[in-house]
């Protein structure tokens, strides 16, 4: 193993002990009662299995066959999900194919980020996460359950699920995913006319065209944001079957995919031949494999949070420090949009996550002494599946990249690191996703312009106001300010400054997520200005300087100044709490902290 991520792995061990020993306590105890269905009264299991067919009612009365739960994301606004519509029956027959039982045990909301962007809705999308894994939860919460299958791919609902599943982690879980739409018009073409739409150079027909070209299908947007960061992540920690993540909705594969998934679970059922529950297969080791393998490719930043948070879940520490370790040391082999010109159709096809895990292997940068899915030792997930002669079997995948542009290989990385970084100084702490940044812009020293909405930018960037170097300051923005939501709108008007040859970045305690790109951006700062932090009393003309090098970001204003300032934060509760301003606030207290995954004290902690 290399020499950091040993380290790194044994200090989030040691750090971990008590919580773990904790967890694996009562998932021990949980598994030692056996077939929870055994428990139930005769009322509880009539109710259970009141709906299913007579063979089915007969298995689940005899307790001799697994019953499957299907915990389910499926809406038909969001193109990732639609294809789930099907998925419930194809997969409840694939379990009686090899004898066991399955159900639907649940439904768990699933909202678009690519539809509430820069919308009053996106102040829900993070809270969401916590509604998730509370909603899968109380699904697996019947005692009906020997397994479960995961539908879900996109931003908060995978990261949601897995929460969720862990509070049951003595069954064994797979994730089912439904692959990428086919590629649309180039990533790079639709960045290009949303600037041009931003300097009023083309109408709303010409951009919404552009992007109807680039989101045209059912599946997963392709580019490389949270939901493919999601998959990649998955199947590098051993929760989805080799091979699985990248494959297209109406490719015949991915429907021999699912039905194998399903086929697999029963497998690793305490009633099957290999029991393997999920909370043993999410572990230390599996957790830095989740890292290292974003890392590696440039995932999403989304996940800075969504892993500390799902770890936390398992019983595991983990913090920003070793995300910032392990990108020091892990090398930079693929280039998705937003860090290159492909998309995650062009990765999968370059070699995808077979080649990405053999280097990864071969580097000694992941571990391979892993449970998984798909058994013992992630080195089978260098395999990738193929239809032959009628039947889904796994053969070994390319040992050289078929696209060096998109995917490479340990001895000629894109960059030596991992791009992210971990940022601080009097500030606080931020994280800042360099794999896009070109290297000259990677430190900045400017003048703050400080707002705390981004619908403000439309404005300063039409005034001129902005034609400058500077750092935009978005305060307010944080977990329990107003759900913390995506700042996608400022990315044309920052993009095209930076075009302009004006040095420019962004600081704040909200989110930018997967689609980080080139304008380095200083995200999910904490505390935020809510929580006291110094965020709040920023002013417009403060100079910030931001080294992406080095890690520093300092507030440029000596402590006397700073002592007579009072906050300035807006209260910006104007929409979301329209939609219940208890229930939010309540929600919002519990989010998760962005760097150390710990909730608030609240009721939804009495879940796990």
């Amino acid at each position: 193993m290399h020499s950091v991520v040993q380290t790194v792995t044994d200090r989030i061990i040691a750090r971990s002990q008590q919580s773990r020993s904790n967890y694996l306590s009562a998932l021990n105890d949980a598994k030692a009662k056996g077939v929870h269905r055994s428990a139930l009264s005769c009322g509880n299991l009539a109710h259970g299995f009141a709906a299913c067919q007579p063979a089915e009612k007969e298995s689940l009365r005899q307790l001799t066959k697994a019953n499957i739960g299907i915990v389910t994301a499926f809406n038909d606004m969001l193109s990732a999900h639609q294809p789930y519509e099907t998925y419930p029956n194809m997969l409840k027959q694939a379990c009686m194919d090899v004898g066991s039982v399955a159900q639907v045990a649940a439904g768990v909301p699933a909202m678009c980020d690519g539809v509430t962007q820069g919308q009053p809705g996106m102040e829900l999308s993070l809270l969401s996460r916590e509604v998730i894994a509370m909603s899968t939860a109380v699904g697996l919460s019947h005692n009906m359950f020997d397994g479960a299958l995961l539908l879900g791919i996109c931003d908060k609902i995978v990261p949601g699920l897995l929460i969720g599943a862990l509070s049951f982690g003595h069954l064994p879980m797979l994730f089912v995913p439904a692959g990428p739409m086919k590629s649309g018009i180039p990533n790079k073409e639709k960045a290009r006319v949303r600037q041009q739409f931003a300097q009023g150079k083309v109408d709303r027909a010409a951009l919404l065209e552009a992007e109807s070209k680039s989101y045209h299908s059912a599946g997963t947007c392709t580019f490389y944001g949270t939901a493919n960061s999601n998959q990649l992540m998955l199947e590098v920690m051993g929760l989805q079957l080799p091979g699985s993540s990248f494959v297209n909705p109406d490719d015949p594969l991915r429907d021999e995919l699912s039905k194998m998934a399903a086929k697999q679970v029963c497998r690793l059922t305490s009633m099957g031949t290999q029991y393997t529950p999920i909370g043993e297969v999410v572990n230390e080791k599996s957790v830095v494999n989740g890292i290292v393998a974003l890392l590696a490719t440039g995932g999403s930043t989304n996940l800075t949070m969504h892993i500390v948070a799902i770890a936390r879940a398992a019983g595991i520490i983990v913090n920003w420090d070793d995300f910032s370790d392990l990108s020091a040391a892990v090398p930079l082999l693929a280039r998705v949009y937003p860090n290159g010109h492909a998309d995650i159709n062009h990765f999968h096809a370059a070699g995808g996550m077979a080649l990405l895990v053999k280097e990864l292997l071969d580097g000694g940068l992941i571990h391979e002494d892993v449970n998984t899915v798909a058994g013992y030792g992630l080195r089978r997930y260098t395999q990738e599946p193929r239809i032959i002669d009628g039947e889904l079997k796994w053969v070994e995948g390319v040992t050289e990249s078929l696209d060096k542009e998109v995917l490479t290989h340990l001895d000629s990385p894109f960059q030596s690191n991992g791009g992210l970084t971990l940022l601080k100084g009097n500030l606080g702490r931020a994280v800042i996703k360099v794999s896009a940044v070109p290297a000259g812009n990677r430190i900045i020293e400017a003048p703050a312009v400080v707002i705390n909405d981004q619908n403000e930018i439309d404005a300063l960037f039409k005034s001129g106001s902005l034609d400058r170097d500077c750092v935009v300051v978005v305060k307010g923005q944080g977990p329990k300010a107003n759900g913390m939501p995506e700042l996608h709108k400022l990315t044309p008007f920052l993009g095209t400054l930076q075009d302009k040859g004006f040095r420019v970045a962004l600081v704040t305690d909200g989110r930018m997520s997967g689609a980080s790109g080139k304008v380095p951006a200083a995200i999910h700062l904490t505390p935020e200005a809510l929580d006291g932090g110094l965020i709040a009393k920023v002013q417009d003309g403060d100079m910030i300087r931001i080294d992406a090098t080095t890690g520093e970001l300092t507030l440029l204003v000596d402590e006397k100044t700073l002592a007579n300032r009072t906050a300035g934060i807006v209260d910006l509760h104007h929409s979301a709490y329209g939609m219940g301003r208890e229930l939010f606030g309540a929600l919002r207290r519990s989010l998760s902290s962005p760097e150390t995954g710990a909730r608030s004290t609240s009721a939804i902690d009495e879940l796990y």
